[in-house]
C-alpha cells in the first residue's frame, strides 16, 4: 500500500496539506500518517533530569495537540478518520527531519501545504522548496487555500527528456485516481521542430494510459511559470506533476531555479514533484 506523510506546524495554512492527503485516501487506498516536527530548547541551567521530565510533558501535549488537530480537519471535511497514524520527532531542522523520517520509514510521497514566500526566502529556502530541491521523496505541495475536491484531472508539465520514466511514475500515480493525464510540453529554440504526430506514438507506445498531448510554442516575452500558469487557466487541472533537477550548484539555484520549485511558491493548483533521474 502507498504511504503518505502528511506534514503539519498547526497552523491554519498547513491544513491544505491535509485536506489533499485525505481527499487522495478517499480516491484509493493510501495509508496516511499525519507527521509534525519539533523541537524543545533545553535551558542551560537545567540539569539533565529536570529537564528530561519536561521534555515529556511538553511531548505529550504536542502529541495530544497532533490527534485533536487531524481530528478537527475531518470533522470539517465531513469524512470519518480511519486506520490513521500519527508520528512526531524533534530536530532543529524541520526540512530534513521530514526527509529522513520519509525516507527511513519508506514513505510513497511527502504532502506540505505552501504559502509563498518573498524573494530572500525563495533564494535560500522554505520547508516546501528544500523538501523539492533535496527530497528523494516525491513531495505534493498543496497550496494553503486548497479545498477538497475529487481529482480527475492531472496536467504533467514534461521536457520530453527520459519520457518513459517519467510516464511509468505519473500513470502509476494517475491510474488509481482515474484521472485523465494532459502532457504538456512547451518548445525551446533548441529543439529541431517537433511533429506532434510522433510524439504521440511514442508516448502511446511507453505507456497504454490515454494521455492527452498538448505542445505550445514558448512565448519568451514571459517567464515560464506564467506560461504554465497560462495552461493552468485553459485546462483547469485538478492538480500538477513536474520532475526537478536536485543536482544543480549554488548559482544555478540561485539564477536558474527549478522549475517546480519557483512554481509552488505560487501555486494555484495542487504540485506533485518527482526527483528527475
Amino acid at each position: 500500500m502507498d504511504k503518505i506523510l502528511v506534514t503539519t506546524d498547526f497552523s491554519s495554512n498547513s491544513k491544505a496539506g491535509l485536506r489533499f492527503a485525505i481527499q487522495l485516501a478517499s480516491q484509493h487506498k493510501y495509508e496516511l500518517t499525519f507527521f509534525h516536527s519539533y523541537y524543545i530548547m533545553k535551558p542551560t541551567s537545567w540539569n539533565e533530569a529536570n529537564f528530561k521530565a519536561y521534555e515529556k510533558l511538553e511531548t505529550d501535549k504536542i502529541q495530544k495537540k497532533m490527534n485533536q488537530f487531524v481530528e478537527s480537519v475531518y470533522k470539517t471535511i465531513g469524512l470519518v478518520s480511519k486506520n490513521i497514524k500519527y508520528a512526531i520527532k524533534s530536530s532543529v531542522f524541520t526540512d530534513s527531519n521530514i526527509r529522513d523520517f520519509a525516507l527511513e520509514n519508506k514513505f510513497s510521497f511527502i504532502s506540505i501545504s505552501t504559502r509563498g514566500a518573498g524573494t530572500i526566502r525563495k533564494i535560500f529556502g522554505t520547508n516546501t522548496s528544500n523538501l523539492i530541491n533535496h527530497s528523494t521523496v516525491p513531495v505534493l505541495a498543496i497550496p494553503h487555500n486548497y479545498r477538497a475536491s475529487k481529482i480527475t484531472s492531472i496536467l504533467y508539465s514534461s521536457d520530453l527528456v527520459n519520457l518513459e520514466v517519467e510516464l511509468k511514475n505519473v500513470v502509476a500515480f494517475a491510474k488509481p485516481l482515474r484521472a485523465k493525464v494532459e502532457l504538456l510540453h512547451f518548445t525551446s529554440p533548441l529543439e529541431t521542430i517537433i511533429d506532434s504526430k510522433l510524439i504521440q506514438i511514442a508516448v502511446k507506445k511507453l505507456s497504454k494510459y490515454d494521455i492527452k498531448l498538448n505542445i505550445k510554442n514558448t512565448d519568451f516575452a514571459e517567464t515560464m511559470i506564467f506560461n504554465i500558469e497560462t495552461a493552468i487557466k485553459k485546462t483547469k487541472p485538478s492538480m500538477m506533476i513536474m520532475f526537478t533537477e536536485q543536482n544543480r550548484n549554488l548559482y544555478q539555484k540561485i539564477f536558474l531555479s527549478s522549475k517546480s520549485a519557483e512554481y509552488s511558491f505560487n501555486a494555484k493548483i495542487p504540485l506533485l514533484v518527482f526527483n528527475k533521474i
